[in-house]
This record gives C-alpha cells, structure tokens and sequence, in this order.
C-alpha cells in the first residue's frame, strides 16, 4: 500500500484505487484495530470477499456481509469510496468550507447528492464535548454572540415587507449564534433563539470552570454572572479593548463563520444553521498543531451513534 495522503492532490490519486481505501479506513476503525468485527453479533469469525470488497460473518444471521461503510456516515450511501473521501477532504481543509455547487463540479455528482454528501459530513464534524469544560488552563474564556441572516437593505421589497412587517432592519428576522472561546483553546458554538439572560448563561455554565476568567462585551443578559466567575466587561461603544479584557477571539471566529456562509454557502436555512456552526467551529479547533491529512483522519470516520442518528433524520427541509 502506498504512503497517506498528505495533500489534496495525493488524495485524489491515493482514492483513485478502490483497494487504498478500503485499507485506509480499516486502518484509522478504532473499534477494529485488533480485527474486523462483525457489527450486527460481535464475531470476529469474518471472511474477506476480496471480489466484493466486503466481509461475510461466519455466523448466520440478516445482514452477514458488511462493508467498511457499516457504522459511518457513508453507510447506505451508493457513491464510491474514491467522491466520499475526497469530498470529507475538501470540506475539512478549505478554510471557508466547499458548497455543494463547486463539490458537483469537482466530483461529477447532482448537486442534491452533494448537498446531501455535506450534511452528512457535517454530521461527523460534530463536536461531542467530550474534552471537559473550558477555562482549566487559566487562559480566560471570551463569551460573546452575533446574527445571522441577510441585510434588510439587500432585500426586494416584497422578501423585505414579508420578513420585517413594517419593522425597521439590523437584527429583526435573523438567526442568533453563541459561542464561548478558550484563548488559544477551542470554541463551542450553538444556535439559541433569544439573547436572554437564562439562555446566554446556562451556555457559560454548561460549558466554562467555575472561577474561571470570563470576558464579554456590555449586553445585560451577562448581569450576575459574576457570582460564579471573573466576569469583566468591555464596552464597545468606548473601546474594543482594555489590556485583557476583550472579545477580539471571537470576533476572529465569527469572521470566519461569515465569510464562508456568505462567500460560499451564501443562503443558508435557519433549520441547518446549526450544522454550518459545527463544521467550522471543527476547523477552528483543529487549526494548531495539526495538517491538513490529521484534520482528515479525524473526520474520516464517524462516530455509530451519528451514523444511526443519520439514518432516521429528515434532511429534506
């Protein structure tokens, strides 16, 4: 078998042997290191179908023979190995995401399968919040949130009378996002429905050490938070920055996250906004210390609670 694939350019040929990727997905199953498993009974009493690139548990049973698929967002799926692992590839390591246009372009697919293909990803880029809360290294916690959602001056007359109703613009008919951001750490992001106070704080307290040193901007949801960390307040109609006491790191991420739905996505359903959140903030958090081939190999397999999740979930709206 050849070497990894370090670059896009050597994973497209690296994929273009149906061989190396069965190999490199039997390689990277954390729950098959030690030998194939049967995944409906547990036998390790398999056989290779080297013709069908499938195994054939030994044990009778509905659904003997499996694929490296079973257990993956790529399970049930048609397309071959070679577009999915090009495609998880693509949307992990560009830097403003891949729309399902340019992935139809690129892989000579329909633009629905690649819409679907992208959710399905997205899927497998969700963090689980496995790592512990966030503010144990000291470096303080930034809090902060924005809207999402088209500019009332950008709009026709009549998509402008629908959404707003005789209400002026700014934030009115848009989607709210909020995020707490580890300096030099990771973020967590999520989609909330209002900026009120038992909101934006169970966010903080879900997800930040007690004590810890936390950041926001003036917005009185963060009132009395104080009592459980080191709250401080940069007001940004007097300035953006106070020595620590800013939220300059999210607004890096939040620049991030609206150039590529802008630039690239550029019209996103509020019901998947939440699925966009999650890929970038993926990217974000695997920026350091790690190339574009580990982002990959992170991604390349999803957890089977996704998979299953995946299986029963209406992508059509």
């Amino acid at each position: 078998m050849a070497a990894e694939p370090k670059t896009l350019q050597d994973a497209i040929i690296y994929f273009s042997n149906p061989d190396n990727c069965v190999s490199y997905l039997l390689a990277h199953r954390s729950e098959w290191k030690n030998g194939v498993v049967c995944p409906t009974c547990g036998s390790k009493d398999v056989g290779y179908i080297a013709s069908r690139r499938m195994w054939q548990c030994k044990s009778r049973h509905p659904k003997a023979q499996f694929s490296v698929k079973v257990g993956t967002i790529m399970e049930d799926s048609a397309l071959g190995l070679d577009k999915w692992l090009t495609a998880i590839w693509m949307q992990t390591n560009m830097k403003n995401g891949v729309s399902s246009w340019e992935l139809h372009r690129s892989l000579g697919i329909t633009q629905k399968c690649a819409w679907h293909m992208l959710h399905r990803i997205r899927l497998a880029l969700q963090d689980t919040f496995s790592g512990g809360k966030l503010g144990g290294s000291g470096n303080g916690v930034e809090v902060d949130e924005t809207f999402v959602g088209a500019k009332a001056r950008n709009m026709h007359g009549d998509v402008k009378a629908r959404r707003l109703q005789g209400r002026r613009g700014g934030t009115q008919g848009k989607a709210i996002v909020a995020a707490v951001l580890e300096r030099g750490g990771k973020v967590r992001a999520k989609v909330v429905d209002r900026r009120r106070k038992h909101q934006l704080q169970a966010l903080v307290r879900e997800n930040v050490e007690p004590k810890s040193a936390l950041y926001s901007d003036a917005l009185k949801s963060y009132d009395g938070i104080d009592e459980d960390y080191a709250h401080q307040v940069i007001d940004h109609a007097i300035a953006y920055v106070d020595g620590q006491v800013h939220t300059n790191g999210m607004e890096n991420f939040w620049s991030l996250l609206k150039r590529g739905i802008n630039g690239t996505y550029v019209s996103v359903e509020p019901y998947h906004l939440f699925r966009y959140v999650d890929e970038q903030a993926f990217r974000f958090n695997n920026r350091q210390d790690m190339n574009d081939a580990d982002r990959f190999a992170m991604a390349v397999i999803a957890d089977r609670r996704q998979a299953a999740y995946l299986l029963r979930t209406d992508w059509s709206r």
